[in-house]
């Protein structure tokens, strides 16, 4: 293996780019001489219009979420027995696809979106494709517009997931339960918790964007709170200031961070997490086994995820905190209940259902 590429989809840095970048630096690791190109399939093709195109899509889900909720369900999330099939995007980026490979001339490639990975697919299915292909899945569930059936390897983040591609017809030994792929630089917690101090320390994280229901959260954050609060602003710049200016003593802004040292030794002084549920975010506190508390999820892939991870009991669903005065009264009675100890058991059971090769490692090894 000598050259990998990697397709996200869009510029925005979100868990597609992630696990990406994860993926290529544990690769180097293993072998610095291999030659990771990393590919965004929409600019690579509409130059500076993918820019244009990338606010539409921010600003639809921030201002119509029931609209674009409903809509992504319709096109790639309903009759998953059925197989989908998208001439629109063969139209548009088929022909392109085929140049970038060429260019590139890769000895694997790696899918961190599903629009290529369903394109790569058609590809194969037409025997104009010889290279392997690998789908690393970054939510905990998979929808219509992932390739499957002709896809090399998959990745998967739960072994249900892996069931679902068994009943699509993959073959077991195509599949495996990896996690979605964080950075090597992200490494397990040492101390075990203990839940019984008069003080905790919380992290609040709003996204790599800062999206979603963030300023107001931070409302019900008490002057003389028990819990101090670390908030990560993501790229909104807006909010950053604005919690700088509060000088508020129980809560600290970050901004965006891009260091995977940083957010590594972040996570290790915190206790529990309020989030949205990212697969890369959740993923990342689920291999350090830090409690997870969701209190908003956008529309699409985020409400599927949350729907999930719930069923799964690997998550404490938050989202009632707007009906409290003070959110930390609610997180210390679940940090202090039975909950907390049946949710670390739950934990142990995933941990134990992983692969025991890292998700880069298993890469390297089944393509060279």
């Amino acid at each position: 293996m000598k050259r990998v590429l990697f397709l996200p989809l869009l510029q925005i840095p979100s868990g597609h780019h992630q696990t990406a970048d994860a993926l290529k630096e544990g690769l180097l690791l293993l072998d610095p001489h291999i030659q990771c190109e990393k590919i965004e399939l929409l600019s690579s093709k509409f130059g500076k219009v993918e820019s244009f195109i990338s606010k539409f899509y921010l600003q639809w889900i921030d201002q119509f979420p029931k609209t674009y909720s409903l809509l992504y369900r319709q096109s790639v999330f309903r009759e998953l027995g059925k197989t989908k099939k998208f001439p629109q995007y063969e139209v548009l980026f088929l022909n392109h696809l085929k140049k970038v490979i060429s260019k590139t001339n890769p000895n694997v490639i790696i899918c961190t979106h599903a629009l290529p990975s369903y394109l790569l697919s058609k590809l194969k299915a037409g025997g104009e494709l010889k290279i392997p292909v690998i789908n690393v899945y970054t939510d905990y569930f998979i929808h219509d517009l992932w390739g499957i059936e002709e896809i090399d390897y998959h990745l998967v983040g739960h072994p249900h997931m892996k069931e679902f591609l068994r009943e699509k017809g993959v073959h077991e030994s195509r599949i495996f339960v990896t996690g979605i792929p964080i950075h090597p630089k992200i490494t397990k917690n040492i101390n075990k918790y203990r839940y019984t101090k008069r003080l905790y320390c919380g992290l609040i994280s709003g996204g790599s964007l800062g999206a979603g229901a963030l300023a107001k959260l931070i409302e019900k954050i008490s002057l003389d709170d028990r819990i101090d609060y670390y908030v990560l602003c993501g790229k909104n710049r807006r909010i950053y200031e604005q919690l700088i200016n509060m000088n508020h003593p129980k809560i600290t802004p970050f901004p965006y961070i891009s260091s995977r040292e940083e957010m590594n030794d972040l996570y290790n002084q915190v206790d529990f997490i309020i989030t949205k549920p990212g697969g890369v975010t959740v993923s990342e506190c689920l291999f350090k086994k830090i409690p997870i508390f969701v209190y908003h999820a956008l529309p699409g892939q985020e409400e599927i995820n949350l729907q999930q991870l719930k069923e799964w009991g690997m998550i404490f669903d938050f989202q009632h905190w707007n009906k409290t005065e003070n959110i930390s009264e609610q997180l210390i009675r679940t940090l202090h209940s039975e909950h907390l100890s049946n949710y670390f058991t739950k934990l142990d059971e995933y941990h134990k259902n992983l692969s025991p090769v890292a998700p880069a490692k298993l890469i390297y090894h089944l393509v060279k």
